[in-house]
């Protein structure tokens, strides 16, 4: 409502939605609604003025306001910096038609981001037909893509419509674009240059009213200088790029997708939600998830099936998150994962209504380091900072705030101090 009072007021004036509510939905709302820019909380100040400068630079060209957009009927999660990069685009793009190529690992959520596009934009009140191009043989694609006509081929007994046709009014999202066979492509790219196709078997011209969004886990400019895909078709497929992180990328989105997924299981099976302990969360935090938020939303319901208690331990969970598959920043020790049982210490800590635990806790960490990398070095203090990562004068700052340098009898090089030998030692 105050967004739409200032355009009232002054509708050639710029405004830029600063928010702590960092969603999909919010952003969409922000460009529909007539928005410069979109900025979620907290941000990098040196970004907010560049924001400025551009909105000044662009003489008031203020977006044209349309109608809000459609509740998401699937959530998207994602406070990572890379996520609400995706979630601006999204927005631009809420009054466009044009086509898109969405491209990130398998399990990344490539076709969550198709939905959304199509959700926000004019198209939304038409279907929304999804097919996957690898996941059918290639003598049956044709078909599927372009519908046939009865007696086409062996067993077509009528006419059926192909997801060309079934997307009419709305958006055909080809996923995994990547393997489509040499003979489609080019029966693609056909239909993208004209708007025209026929259906197998067909001789009357049918007409493409679709957006077309398509997405790969592959390397289509690699593709295309290998000549396994045509350039051409891939030109007008690439108009608009978006790309999605996989998830080791935005880990800061795990615990939120996590608490997601384990509340999303337990409404679908009726059984008791299940919340991660500190530690556990620490683990799902370090893992790589090689399958990304597909495999994170499987693994969630299978704790929610197989996890003996409401809150899952780190001893709960698949073997191949607790065991080598682990990232090298988080192995496994001799009495169980360090995180867990520094977890597990603040966790008892603050039960206690113990308070700045972190002034305690920190120096305890830093103090265990340095007598690590000095043991390791045989006392040199220089090759112990080169460990550690610290230049030698912090590292000796460290030792005299931690109280550890009265009586090292090394110097700053590990050579023994005059002292030593003035003492007889």
């Amino acid at each position: 409502a105050f967004l739409r009072e200032v355009q009232a007021q002054w509708p050639r004036l710029p405004v830029i939605v600063i928010t702590a509510h960092s969603d999909l939905d919010n952003a969409v709302a922000a460009f529909q609604s007539g928005a410069f820019e979109y900025l979620p909380k907290p941000f990098d100040v040196d970004e907010a003025v560049g924001l400025v400068r551009r909105a000044l630079a662009s003489g008031g060209e203020a977006a044209v306001n349309t109608p809000g957009a459609e509740r998401e009927q699937a959530e998207i999660i994602g406070e990572a910096p890379a996520m609400q990069e995706v979630f601006r685009a999204i927005g631009r793009l809420s009054r466009s038609q044009i086509n898109v190529l969405i491209t990130g690992e398998s399990g990344s959520g490539k076709e969550l981001i198709a939905q959304a596009l199509h959700r926000h934009s004019p198209r939304a009140g038409g279907p929304f037909i999804a097919i996957n191009t690898a996941a059918i043989p290639a003598e049956l694609l044709e078909s599927e893509l372009f519908g046939h006509e009865k007696g086409a081929f062996t067993g077509a007994v009528s006419s059926r419509l192909g997801r060309f046709e079934q997307a009419a009014g709305g958006t055909l999202f080809l996923d995994e674009i990547g393997d489509m066979p040499a003979a489609l492509q080019t029966r693609l790219l056909r239909v993208l240059s004209d708007g025209t196709f026929y259906r197998v078997g067909g001789h009357a011209p049918q007409r493409a009213d679709v957006r077309v969004l398509a997405a790969t886990h592959q390397d289509l400019e690699a593709k295309v200088r290998e000549g396994s895909f045509r350039e051409d078709l891939f030109h007008r497929l690439n108009v608009i790029r978006l790309h999605l992180p996989p998830l080791r990328e935005r880990r800061e989105d795990i615990p939120r997708l996590a608490r997601h997924f384990l509340l999303e299981s337990a409404i679908k099976l009726e059984v008791e939600r299940k919340i991660l302990s500190p530690a556990a969360e620490a683990v799902f935090t370090a893992w790589n998830w090689p399958g990304n938020v597909r495999q994170l939303e499987n693994v969630c319901r299978w704790l929610t099936v197989m996890a003996p208690t409401a809150e899952v331990q780190v001893t709960d969970l698949p073997a191949e998150m607790t065991g080598m598959e682990r990232r090298p920043s988080a192995p496994e020790y001799e009495g169980g994962d360090w995180r867990e049982r520094l977890a597990r210490l603040a966790t008892q800590r603050l039960a206690a209504g113990e308070e700045g635990i972190l002034n305690d806790l920190l120096p305890l960490f830093e103090r265990t380091l340095l007598e690590t990398a000095l043991q390791h070095t045989q006392g040199h203090k220089q090759d112990a900072a080169h460990k550690l990562g610290w230049g030698r004068n912090t590292l000796t700052r460290k030792l005299k705030e931690l109280g550890m340098d009265a009586g090292s009898g090394e110097d700053e090089d590990g050579i023994p101090s005059p002292a030593d030998h003035s003492s007889g030692k």
